[in-house]
C-alpha cells in the first residue's frame, strides 16, 4: 500500500487523467452498445419451468408473453353497440402489431371474458416472444392503440409483463437526493468543502465506471433489469463511506504532524488497507451468491460486485490522487495555524464518543441486556417471514398496470390476476380423457374459481388449461392450491396413465423460485459465515471475536428482517411509502440483504477491532484497547452509517417495491449494526469478556498466515517511519506549510 500511495500521490495529475480516459472509454463503448438487461425469469429443472418449455417447443406462438386490454364502463354494458364497434376496431389493429401472435376479444364465441354485471370486460393480447425479447416499439404501439381508444365513461387500461416491463417510470430523483444528504453528512463530519466533494466525486466516479462496465457486462451475461439499480444503491453507500474512512485518517495524519504525503501514506497503509479488506469481503458475499445455482442472482450478485469493486479501485488510486490536488486544505485555516503555533495535535480519545465509551465500560452488563431485548423484539416479525413475489396490485394507484389489475379483481374476482397453467403431456386417448377428469375434478376444488381448457387438435402432444384461483396471486391461499394440486390432485389423475401434467404460469414460477431459495438460503448463511470468521480469525488472531462478529451478523439479519417483515408483509405503514399494502417478503431479499449485511457489517468490526487490536497490541489492556478503540471511531462509525442510512432511504422515495424491500431493509441493517451493535453491544461485550478476547491456541497461531490490515507492526512512530519512508523529525518540520 505504501508503494500505490506514493505513486498516486506523486502523479496525480496522471493518475486522474487516467480515470477520465477510462470514463471516457467506457461511455463511447456504452453508448455505441447500449445495456442489455433481461427481465426473463424462469428457474432451471423447476416443474412450472419445465411448463414453459413445453409450451415453447410444441405451442411456440402460444409461449410468448400474454397481456391483457382492459375495458370498464361507468355505464351500460360492454355489449353496448356504440361500445363493441369502438373496442372492436381497436383490437383490430392492436392484431395487426408486427409483434403480436394473436388477440381473443372479449366479443368471442368463447365465454368468461365479460363480468357478470356486463360492465368490465377483456381481450387476451398474445405476443409472440417474452417480454426482453420483444420489440418496445410494438408494445408501445399496443399501449397507444388501446389507450386511445379512451372515452367518456369508457375506461381502458393494460396489464401484463410486457405492459409492466414498458410502463415502469424511470428512475427518479433518488440517487440524487441520496447523494445530497450524504453530502450534509460529510459537511457535518469535515466541516470544509473539499473534506464534503472528494468522498463523493470519489464515489461517484468508480460508481459511474462501474455501472457502465454492467451495461456492458449484460450482453455476454444474463443480468436482471433491475441489476443497475440495486448496483447503484449499493455502490453509492459503501464507496461514500470507504472515502470517508480514508480521509478521515488522513485528516488525523495531518493533524497529528504528518506532511500531506505522509499522511496519504498512513492514510491507505491503515484505512486502505481495512477498505480493501471490507470491499474484498462484500464483493466475496456478492459472489457468493453463485453457489444458490439462479441465473438471476448470479447476475445480480455479479453486477453489485462490479460497482463495489470499483468503488474500492477508486478509493484507493484516485483518493491518494485527490489528495495530493488537495494537500493540507483538508484542514481548516484555523487548524492550519494551530499546528504551525503550537506542533502536533495529538488524537483525543475523549469528547462526546470518549463518555459514551466510559459509559459502556462502566455498565456494560445492563446496556448488553437491553440491547439484546431491542434485537429480540425487532426480530419477533422474522418468525412470520413468507416468501414469494408481490403483484401488480402493489403497483402505484393511476398506472396502467395497476388499474388494469384492480379492474380484473373487481369484476371477475383477485385470482384472475394471476392464472394457473396445466400443462400436460398427451400420448394416447387414454390419457386425453384422463386430462378432461382431472379437469373436472380441479374446477370441483377448494380454492378454484373457474378451470378453462384451451381448445387443441386430436392427437396434439400437448393440452392446456387456465385456473382462476379465488385469491390473488401474491396469496398465501394460492400457494396452497399450487402445492395441493401438484402433492395430491394431479398424481391421482396421472395414476395408471402416461399423462404428466405440469403446473405453470408467472404466480407457480415465482412459488418456485422461492421454495427453491428458502430451501438453499441454509448453505448460502453457512458459507458466509464461515468465511466472516476465517477472515476476522486472520486478521485479528482471536477466537472470540470472529465468533461474536457472526452471532452479530445473524441478530442484525433477524432483527432487519423483521422491519422488513413487519411493513411489507404486515403492511405497517407500506401505504403510506407507495409501495401497496400486505403481500409476501419477495423471495431474492433475503439471499441479497445476507450478502450486502456481511459486507457492511465486517466494514464497521474491522474499523472499531483494527484500532482496538492496535492499541492492545501496544499496551495488553484490554479495557484501554476496548474504550480507545470505540471512542477514536465511534465518530466516523456513525457518520459513516448515517451516510448509507440516507442513502439507501433515498430509493425508498420511487415507490418501486422491490428497491423499496431493499432499501428499508438496508437501512435498518445500518442503523441497528452501527448505532446498536458496535457502538454498544460489541464494545460491551469485549469489556465483559477481557483478556478472553484475544486469546489464540499457540498450535493455530503457528500454523495460520499472518494477515495485517492496519499496515506495519510496531508503535505509532515505528509504523509512521515506515509508512512516510522518513524519519520523525523531518516530516514535523513540514507540517503546515500549504501546498
Amino acid at each position: 500500500m505504501t508503494a500505490l500511495a506514493r505513486w498516486c500521490f506523486g502523479h496525480r495529475f496522471a493518475v486522474v487523467g487516467l480515470w477520465m480516459a477510462l470514463l471516457f472509454a467506457l461511455g463511447g463503448a456504452y453508448a455505441a452498445m447500449g445495456p442489455g438487461y433481461s427481465a426473463q425469469f424462469v428457474l432451471p429443472d423447476s416443474e412450472s419451468t419445465i411448463a414453459l418449455q413445453l409450451l415453447q417447443k410444441s405451442l411456440p406462438a402460444d409461449s410468448g408473453d400474454t397481456d391483457q386490454i382492459v375495458v370498464h364502463v361507468d355505464g351500460g354494458s360492454i355489449r353496448d353497440a356504440a361500445v363493441e364497434k369502438k373496442i372492436t376496431t381497436m383490437l383490430a389493429k392492436v392484431d395487426a402489431v408486427p409483434s403480436v401472435a394473436s388477440v381473443t376479444s372479449m366479443y368471442s364465441e368463447e365465454n368468461g371474458r365479460i363480468s357478470a354485471d356486463g360492465r368490465t370486460a377483456y381481450a387476451d393480447v398474445q405476443f409472440d416472444k417474452l417480454p426482453d425479447e420483444l420489440d418496445p416499439a410494438d408494445i408501445d404501439e399496443v399501449i397507444h392503440l388501446a389507450e386511445d381508444a379512451r372515452g367518456a365513461g369508457l375506461q381502458v387500461e393494460l396489464g401484463g409483463p410486457a405492459i409492466q416491463q414498458q410502463t415502469e417510470p424511470p428512475a427518479g430523483s433518488s440517487e440524487l437526493m441520496g447523494i445530497a444528504a450524504a453530502a450534509v453528512v460529510l459537511f457535518f463530519a469535515f466541516g470544509s468543502l473539499i473534506g464534503l466533494l472528494l468522498p463523493l466525486v470519489v464515489a461517484l466516479t468508480g460508481l459511474g465506471a462501474g455501472i457502465m462496465v454492467i451495461g456492458l457486462l449484460s450482453h455476454p451475461v444474463t443480468l436482471s433489469d433491475i441489476t443497475p439499480t440495486l448496483a447503484t444503491l449499493i455502490g453509492l453507500g459503501v464507496g461514500i463511506d470507504y472515502a470517508l474512512f480514508i480521509v478521515t485518517r488522513y485528516r488525523t495524519g495531518l493533524l497529528s504532524g504528518l506532511a500531506p504525503q505522509a499522511a496519504a501514506i498512513r492514510a491507505l497503509n491503515t484505512s486502505g488497507r481495512a477498505v480493501l479488506f471490507a470491499g474484498g469481503t462484500v464483493v466475496i458475499a456478492l459472489l457468493g451468491l453463485l453457489v444458490l445455482g439462479v441465473d438471476f442472482l448470479n447476475g445480480l450478485g455479479i453486477g453489485s460486485a462490479v460497482a463495489v469493486g470499483f468503488t474500492v479501485l477508486a478509493s484507493l488510486t484516485l483518493l491518494p490522487a485527490m489528495l495530493g490536488l488537495a494537500g493540507d486544505r483538508l484542514i481548516s485555516k484555523r487548524q492550519r495555524r494551530a499546528l504551525a503555533a503550537n506542533g502536533p495535535l495529538h488524537e483525543d480519545a475523549g469528547g462526546i464518543w470518549g463518555r459514551v465509551a466510559r459509559e459502556v465500560e462502566k455498565h456494560r452488563a445492563w446496556l448488553s441486556a437491553a440491547v439484546l431485548l431491542v434485537i429480540a423484539l425487532l426480530s419477533i416479525p422474522t418468525l412470520s417471514i413468507r416468501l414469494g413475489s408481490s403483484d401488480a396490485g402493489n403497483g402505484k394507484v393511476g398506472v396502467t398496470t395497476r388499474d388494469a389489475y384492480d379492474l380484473l379483481a373487481a369484476g371477475f374476482g383477485p385470482g384472475f390476476n394471476g392464472p394457473l397453467q396445466l400443462v400436460a403431456e398427451v400420448s394416447s386417448p387414454r390419457d386425453a380423457q384422463a386430462f378432461t377428469s382431472l379437469l373436472r375434478t380441479v374446477s370441483s376444488s377448494r380454492g378454484v374459481t373457474s378451470v378453462q381448457p384451451i381448445p387443441y387438435e386430436a392427437g396434439a402432444p400437448l393440452a392446456i388449461a387456465v385456473v382462476v384461483p379465488n385469491s390473488s396471486p401474491q396469496s398465501a391461499q394460492t400457494d396452497e392450491l399450487i402445492d395441493r394440486l401438484r402433492r395430491d390432485v394431479i398424481p391421482a389423475a396421472e395414476q395408471g396413465t402416461s399423462l404428466r401434467v405440469h403446473v405453470g404460469g408467472a404466480t407457480a414460477i415465482f412459488k418456485d423460485f422461492a421454495q427453491v431459495l428458502t430451501e438453499k438460503l441454509p448453505l448460502f448463511l453457512g458459507v458466509v459465515i464461515a468465511l466472516g470468521f476465517l477472515l476476522l480469525l486472520l486478521a485479528f488472531r482471536s477466537v472470540l471475536i470472529p465468533l461474536t462478529a457472526a452471532v452479530m451478523n445473524l441478530v442484525a439479519a433477524a432483527a432487519s428482517f423483521g422491519v422488513i417483515v413487519a411493513i411489507f408483509q404486515w403492511g405497517w405503514g407500506s401505504d403510506l411509502l407507495g409501495t401497496g399494502g400486505a403481500g409476501p417478503v419477495e423471495a431474492f431479499v433475503p439471499a441479497i440483504m445476507l450478502a450486502v449485511l456481511f459486507g457492511l457489517s465486517m466494514d464497521y468490526q474491522v474499523f472499531l477491532l483494527s484500532r482496538m487490536y492496535e492499541e492492545w497490541n501496544r499496551t495488553g489492556d484490554n479495557k484501554r484497547a476496548v474504550r480507545i478503540g470505540q471512542a477514536e471511531t465511534g465518530k466516523v462509525i456513525t457518520a459513516a452509517a448515517l451516510i448509507m442510512a440516507f442513502v439507501f432511504m433515498a430509493f425508498v422515495l420511487d415507490g418501486e417495491r422491490v428497491i423499496a424491500e431493499f432499501g428499508i431493509g438496508l437501512t435498518a441493517a445500518v442503523a441497528i449494526d452501527a448505532f446498536l451493535l458496535r457502538t454498544v453491544l460489541v464494545p460491551s461485550l469485549m469489556h465483559l469478556f477481557g483478556r478472553a478476547n484475544w486469546w489464540l491456541p499457540g498450535r493455530l497461531d503457528r500454523i495460520l498466515p499472518h494477515l495485517s490490515i492496519e499496515g506495519p507492526p510496531g508503535g505509532p512512530d515505528q509504523r509512521r517511519d515506515a509508512e512516510a519512508g522518513q524519519t520523525a523529525g523531518p516530516v514535523a518540520a513540514t507540517v503546515g506549510r500549504p501546498t
